[in-house]
């Protein structure tokens, strides 16, 4: 009896101790990860510091030799050939250096108020390629949900005010649908001024008309909704609005579907960078130009109508609210942007395209005279 209890002591103190030497050796393994973590984050550092370096350096020199070859042509000391096919090599140069992995040690775009307002002092530039390149997939998936139901939500009250409530919207609902808006325009300039940062080429304008259909859809969600008597002149302004937004659903359903494919075939030509987007103006080849540009031009003009109306209401005193006013406003900016940045677009398409044009038949000149 004694010896058994001896002997049950025994292997309890054994195996406390053994318990004791592991955890010893767990304490041991900690300290040497943690040593060798430390070392390799120090060593990575040193070496992300060299190749920012090189990075810069080289795309100083790029610049600089650039303005060499063109001060060079102005002067007459190089052949104008010759200087483009130097161009050629340096875009070349160029286009590795910022399509590459090398782009991530370059300066990225300043992160803007909006963002350091919402996510303060972050950096949001990926290290990785492949990082990037899902952040903009997000932002494509992004945006085909909410166009489907920037068709849906509209479509669906104007039914239920002419099914169900009598000729005129309830507050609620109508108010459910600019928290949305709100929602969708915010989500939509974090991932844009994002995608900036990443090395995208999204014009500034676009994150501005994200910036005012925000305001516009804060300052609605205050605007009172008036019902009964004459619920249905005051909610005129509503009714013309949801419209518009079901035009707008159409269009940008026609750009996801379009324009995405027109950028990969640009992207595979190397006339693209893989972080490069598609938005509103930018359309295709020709076929996609007739079939979108009458619906952007159309959607830009009922928008500046639907404001010019929210304008007229409350000058006339039918609705004599501030918000009124203000989304009348804001409306007819972005329709004037959104037309002016078109026009832009479909002036530089032009000329890109004359221009190639023209470099096709000095070509096939020059290749005329060799044959001869």
């Amino acid at each position: 009896m004694g010896d058994s209890t001896a002997t049950a002591g025994g292997d309890n103190s054994l195996s406390v101790r053994n318990a004791g030497e592991e955890v010893s050796k767990l304490v041991e393994q900690g300290k040497e990860l943690q040593e060798s973590a430390s070392t390799l984050i120090s060593r990575n550092s040193q070496e992300e510091a060299s190749l920012r370096q090189r990075a810069l350096a080289l795309d100083s020199n790029i610049k600089m030799l650039r303005s060499f070859i063109a001060s060079s042509v102005k002067k007459g000391n190089l052949d104008s050939k010759h200087a483009e096919k130097l161009a050629e090599e340096l875009s070349r140069a160029s286009y590795t250096l910022s399509e590459g992995d090398a782009a991530t040690f370059l300066p990225c775009k300043s992160h803007g108020r909006f963002l350091r307002s919402f996510l303060g002092p972050i950096n949001v530039r990926a290290n990785r390629k492949d990082v990037q390149l899902k952040v903009k997939e997000e932002y494509y998936s992004f945006r085909d949900r909410t166009a489907y139901l920037f068709l849906f939500f509209p479509s669906l009250l104007l039914v239920l005010r002419s099914w169900i409530w009598n000729g005129c919207f309830p507050a609620l609902p109508v108010q459910l649908y600019q928290a949305w808006l709100l929602f969708l325009y915010t989500g939509l300039a974090l991932r844009e001024n994002i995608l900036r940062v990443n090395g995208s080429d999204i014009r500034p304008w676009w994150i501005y008309h994200h910036y005012c259909a925000m305001g516009m859809a804060l300052i609605s969600l205050t605007w009172e909704i008036e019902r009964q008597p004459d619920c249905a002149q005051k909610q005129k302004g509503i009714q013309l609005f949801l419209r518009w937004a079901i035009m707008q659903g159409v269009a940008m359903l026609l750009q996801n579907r379009y324009q995405r494919k027109r950028l990969y075939t640009r992207i595979a030509l190397g006339k693209a960078r893989r972080m490069d987007v598609v938005w509103g103006e930018t359309a295709g080849v020709k076929g996609q130009l007739w079939l979108l540009l009458p619906i952007l031009f159309v959607l830009q003009a009922f928008e500046a109508y639907v404001g010019v109306l929210l304008l007229k209401t409350a000058m006339v005193g039918v609705v004599s609210e501030w918000q009124v006013v203000t989304c009348g406003i804001l409306l007819i900016i972005m329709a004037v942007g959104n037309f002016a940045n078109t026009v832009q677009t479909l002036v530089l398409k032009s000329r890109f395209k004359a221009k190639m044009k023209k470099g096709k038949s000095k070509s096939d000149l020059t290749q005329v005279s060799k044959d001869q």
